[in-house]
């Protein structure tokens, strides 16, 4: 009957409007408000679910562990403004640009200490195409390989912490974000490290495509370079480690390590002269902006799950994926295949807050240890929002390079990068050992 199917027809629809380009949180609070009119219609729904609103949105006002949001959020935006990205991709430049393939190499290490520090994919694959392909095409790099190495090292933020996704990914698995964190260290250190290793190999076997920089260019040499390139990592790696060490020892909650980034990448700034009433400004904008989305995408999708449940959707959902062919593992497959997909067409956000509340309840009843899960959707997430023809990684670089570098090489560069994050999530899959290396710190 059609009444059966009202639970999955909503499902289907905030999809379908999602896909369409309509605004997130009004996709689905007008999908609840549509399907919950109909339930009531049809006698399936029951309006005294509509009373567990109000509280629920208190439920997420008062939630400690999502104030940790707009604090990364204002790091990474403060750290975008204050010039440590150009400084690092410049001094990486130096030091490596002696070695065949170096730009490429440090792209990939400012790359990951960017997502170490800011955890937002669009501000590093933009600032990277803007100061770094330029350079490296100048310089006779192949424009295939450049721009595979800055989308790839782009989505990085995704899996090495501090990262919004990795909070947001937390919450909604009933995690500890601590544990997450810790989970997820040894993954995207093992993301950068075999960028770094294909970039080598790529060298070694075809020098023409990725040549050492003319030695006129290298001027700083010996001390100098150590001491320009202590001065410009130092402050960076020290922010990384008070905020991840002070989560991993216990000494900090999330949110509190956040408040501490916040104010330690206002210190940095200030060192670098870019502390400026507009620039804070700018930052204070673009941090109320991003929390204000992740805030309404979260009470549409409340009102979705609230509207859902009431009519029997999630039940629904649970039993197909419970009683799937292999068990956990079939389960695995279909929940990684969706998630892969959606990312496609819907931001971080969207399936954070829509899709792995229906799969989390399902990975619990299965026996999966959930802090490995939360790795693996967010190694899962990275090579989806890389891989052609819609990866959000793709647009942001497309939007930045010169003319001259058509989307086809862009297409053709990412692909040995989704390769080698694929034989990585495979590892991770198969090697549990990679995510719980150490015990857990919320216990």
């Amino acid at each position: 009957m059609l009444i059966d199917w009202l639970g999955p027809l909503m499902f289907a629809g905030a999809l379908v409007l999602l896909s369409l380009g309509y605004p997130v949180a009004f996709s689905l609070g007008g999908v609840s408000i549509l399907f919950g009119l109909l339930g009531i219609a049809f006698g399936v729904f029951d309006p005294i679910f509509l009373t567990a609103m109000p509280q629920r949105i208190f439920g997420i006002m008062n939630n400690f562990t999502l104030l940790a949001i707009p604090y990364f959020i204002f790091m990474g935006s403060m750290l975008e403004k204050s010039g440590i990205a150009e400084n690092l991709l410049e001094t990486m430049g130096s030091l490596f640009g002696r070695l065949r393939g170096g730009l490429a190499i440090a792209v990939v290490v400012v790359g990951a200490l960017l997502a170490a520090t800011t955890g937002v994919v669009a501000a590093t694959v933009v600032t990277m195409g803007l100061i770094s392909l330029p350079t490296m095409l100048r310089y006779g790099y192949n424009k295939d390989v450049a721009t595979g190495v800055i989308a790839a090292s782009g989505t990085l933020g995704q899996i090495i912490p501090p990262s919004i996704v990795l909070v947001v990914l937390a919450d909604q698995l009933g995690v500890s974000v601590g544990d997450l964190f810790l989970g997820s260290f040894i993954p995207g250190l093992l993301m950068a490290g075999v960028f770094v290793m294909h970039i080598a190999v790529i060298a070694f076997i075809r020098p023409d495509l990725l040549p050492a920089l003319p030695s006129k260019l290298l001027k700083v040499r010996g001390k100098a370079l150590a001491f320009k390139v202590l001065k410009v990592m130092l402050p960076p790696l020290v922010l990384i480690l008070l905020v991840l060490g002070s989560i991993f020892f216990g000494i900090a909650t999330p949110t509190e390590a956040g408040a501490l980034g916040a104010v330690g990448a206002m210190v940095l700034a200030a060192f670098n002269r870019q502390l400026t009433i507009r620039s804070l400004q700018q930052v204070c904008d673009s941090t109320l902006r991003t929390t204000t989305m992740v805030i309404f995408i979260l009470l549409g999708s409340t009102a979705f799950s609230l509207v859902f449940r009431g009519l029997r959707g999630d039940s629904f959902i649970f039993d197909v994926l419970t009683n799937l062919p292999g068990g956990s593992v079939g389960f695995l497959v279909v929940s990684m295949l969706t998630i892969f997909v959606l990312g496609f067409f819907i931001d971080f956000f969207e399936i954070a807050f829509i899709v792995i509340p229906l799969f989390a309840p399902v990975a619990q009843q299965l026996g999966l240890d959930l802090v490995w899960y939360g790795v693996i959707i967010g190694a899962n997430m990275q090579t989806s929002f890389l891989t052609p023809p819609f990866g959000f990684a793709l647009f942001y670089l497309r939007g930045v390079a010169p003319k001259d570098v058509s989307t086809g090489s862009i297409y053709r560069g990412v692909v040995p990068f989704i390769a080698l994050q694929l034989l990585v999530l495979v590892a991770i899959i198969a090697f549990p050992a990679l995510v719980n290396w150490l015990p857990s710190i919320s216990g």
